[in-house]
């Protein structure tokens, strides 16, 4: 199949091209007709907070996107807000505000409880604006309608700083330059490596159309389903990075296979049938150790699971189908390929430091284990928590407003807690005694700071009680809280919002967990088996990787959850690591591994069957592909460590989680494990038993169907 497809789109290469031209320019018109949507709501199907969300909705008339506060500062030497002279300037831009589309309620120096929402020293209040829209349709003009009409305050020297969705939506930033930066790195990486500016340019080109198909196709999705603006994201982290190693693999065998003097559009037809085959192979992993987030049984992780596999999808695409066309138009000016051998035959770079490990594989094997123990030791108390707008980067509206909220009115007025009861029959009224008692229940619970009167809805059935915790959002304490409220009232009381949503998502996720780790790891370790056949491969293989994540996870808790250097990378000190980060890390990075992996056991794999010698094939296997995988490595650490300047703590994570994993994976693993692991295997790497032998397939993951190695030694019997 696959050497078809590479014939068929080398032998019509313009047609090809235009083809996925007319869908790019499709993909980008209509991303910029319809508009790109993303939203931040978390829904928990089954969950506390859930229910808690569906009884507000249902049974409490209010805003489709729950109230947005306006938040107005005066400095410490102006008068209050409520001051006979500043009153009215409050009321006229509250009155502005209503006439502002979507606006359908403003609530002035009130909350939605008719508490006052002025502080003590009167210089700091929040307007509570309702919108008839849900979250993920507020986009950056919608705040700016709104901050236009607000115009009154501001021209009387009030500061006015929006919150909640609207902060978001207008402090969303594109992240075009980390890209940028990403492929500038990357540009360097491959003109060193290939010596060839057109060779260089190539993969750059693959990786930028991927990125103009994917990100559009996922800012359409959001129309359809809540997509995080860290799904699209990381889905052009992921997008560029494999979408310019894949073509980065296939280019190198089209390279060696012109040095060997076969013609242009034959080699691209080898190169798809062989390289190709392996890239299809490795991009299924991806998607497959993806796939293993949906028994997380959780919408977030679906949408985070589903953008970056788009990307991989357009990019395994892309190397199937328009790289052997433009290989076939751009031929002669590609180059050819370079031994990796020394001038004498001695070997070199990557061969040299194989010889050197599989001469002493105990002593390596034992510097490698140590220094990715030490890594990952961090890991060890890593712990679950919450991002809120106090880690945003210092002048954005949200951390703003987040500041002066807190600073107003305590820490716990931005994660509010709503709790809701069902009564078994209606109540008489606010005074009614079950409520009155409920309220006193509230209120004298441990870490609470205040309790709004109870609200009633129309049938006097649900009731529902605005609690403002003593402690932040981040705070351990307020998820704590969420349990003590939930283990100390009735089942038929559920606690709900923003901040109780986050803590259900973090249990949720510990608790399924160690069932996805499981499955990728299972899924991985099979993969590999029907490559190679070779069950002690497949098996050292997810071990080691897993060896390579939990370093990683140890730099990641050692950075964000402990603070060790986050303010070189732009943060203002220690945060929060959310769960889903470290769960969807390890999902990915067990699907990236997988290119070298391939990519250094197929040449191992083919010099063994060459010559028999166990040792003198890893030594050859690494030194082959030592120098393309470090390149391939370095390329991806490159665009994911360009990802460091975006603002959003999570893109961090994400990007130094990544970075690490991949840095560790391609030296450490592929360089010292593998090798010192396969030395003391020998010939046991490649057992098979006999009755497995009968079951499992025979893929040639790398063979173009054209031999061209000698078959002086038969390949090993199964056992």
């Amino acid at each position: 199949m696959f050497t078809t497809v590479g014939r068929w789109c080398a032998r019509r290469p313009k047609r090809v091209v235009a083809a996925w031209l007319v869908l790019l320019v499709a993909a980008l018109t209509a991303v910029l007709v319809l508009g790109k949507v993303t939203s931040e709501q978390v829904d928990l199907p089954g969950s506390d907070s859930q229910a808690a969300k569906e009884i507000v909705d249902t049974a409490f008339a209010g805003s489709a996107s729950g109230h947005q506060p306006i938040v107005l500062h005066e400095g410490p030497d102006a008068p209050r807000l409520d001051a006979d002279d500043r009153w009215p300037t409050v009321q006229q831009t509250a009155q502005e505000l209503a006439k502002v589309p979507h606006v359908v309620g403003v609530t002035s120096f009130l909350d939605q409880n008719g508490r006052s929402a002025l502080s003590a020293d009167g210089r700091t209040g929040y307007l509570s604006v309702d919108l008839d829209i849900p979250a993920r349709d507020i986009t950056a003009a919608t705040t700016s309608a709104v901050l236009a009409a607000a115009a009154p305050a501001t021209a009387a020297g009030i500061e006015v700083t929006p919150g909640g969705y609207l902060a978001t939506a207008a402090d969303h930033r594109s992240t075009e330059y980390s890209e940028l930066v990403g492929i500038a790195a990357a540009l360097i990486v491959l003109l060193l490596a290939f010596r060839n500016l057109f060779a260089a340019v190539l993969p750059l080109l693959a990786g930028a159309v991927g990125l103009g198909i994917t990100l559009p196709v996922i800012g359409l999705i959001g129309h359809r389903t809540d997509m995080p603006s860290a799904g699209s994201t990381l889905a052009a982290m992921i997008g560029l990075g494999v979408g310019i190693d894949y073509t980065l693999f296939c280019l190198t065998r089209f390279r060696d296979l012109r040095a060997a003097g076969v013609e242009v559009e034959e080699a691209a037809v080898r190169t798809t049938a062989g390289s190709g085959k392996a890239v299809a192979f490795a991009g299924s992993s991806i998607v497959a150790a993806l796939a293993g987030l949906c028994l997380g049984r959780l919408p977030l992780l679906y949408a985070l699971a589903l953008a970056p596999a788009i990307a991989v999808l357009v990019a395994m695409a892309l190397n199937l189908t328009l790289l052997p066309a433009l290989l076939t138009l751009l031929g002669p000016r590609l180059g050819t390929g370079r031994p990796p051998a020394g001038a004498d035959g001695s070997p070199r770079g990557w061969a040299a430091v194989a010889r050197a490990v599989v001469a002493r594989p105990w002593r390596s094997l034992a510097a490698a284990f140590l220094l990715l123990g030490a890594l990952a030791m961090p890991a060890a108390h890593l712990t679950f928590g919450q991002l809120d707008a106090g880690a945003d980067a210092p002048g954005s509206y949200s951390h703003t407003a987040y500041t002066r909220l807190a600073d107003a009115f305590g820490p716990g007025i931005n994660g509010q807690l709503q709790v809701t009861d069902t009564l078994a029959t209606p109540a008489t009224g606010s005074t009614d005694p079950r409520l009155t008692t409920a309220t006193t229940t509230l209120r004298q619970t441990s870490g609470v700071a205040s309790v709004g009167p109870a609200q009633l809805s129309a049938d006097g059935r649900q009731v529902r009680w605005q609690v403002v915790p003593a402690t932040a959002p981040t705070d351990p304490a307020t998820s704590a809280l969420v349990h003590r409220l939930r283990d100390t009232t009735s089942d038929s009381v559920h606690v709900g919002g923003a901040t109780a949503a986050q803590t259900d998502l973090n249990d949720r996720i510990a608790d399924r967990m160690p069932l996805i780790v499981g499955a990728v790891l299972t899924v991985a370790a099979l993969l590999l088996l029907l490559a190679f056949r070779a069950p002690l491969v497949a098996a050292k293989a997810a071990l080691m990787n897993l060896l390579a994540v939990g370093a990683s996870y140890g730099i990641l808790t050692a950075v964000f959850q402990d603070g060790h250097g986050a303010r070189l990378i732009g943060l203002h000190g220690a945060v929060p690591v959310p769960g889903y980060v470290p769960l969807l890390l390890f999902a990915v990075l067990f699907g990236l591994s997988m290119d070298y992996e391939v990519f250094l056991l197929s040449a191992v794999r083919e010099n063994y069957l060459r010559h028999g010698d166990n040792r003198r094939a890893v030594v050859d296997g690494l030194g082959s592909t030592g120098r393309i995988i470090s390149s391939a490595a370095l390329i991806m650490v490159s665009v994911f460590l360009s990802y460091l300047l975006n603002d959003d703590p999570v893109v961090k994570m994400f990007g130094i989680g990544l970075a690490c994993a991949v840095l560790l994976d391609a030296t450490v693993v592929r360089g010292i494990l593998v090798p010192a692991t396969m030395a003391l295997l020998g010939h046991g790497n490649w057992w098979l038993p006999r009755w497995l032998d009968r079951l499992l397939p025979h893929l040639d993951i790398e063979g173009d169907g054209h031999p061209a190695l000698s078959a002086d030694t038969p390949a090993p019997v199964p056992a």
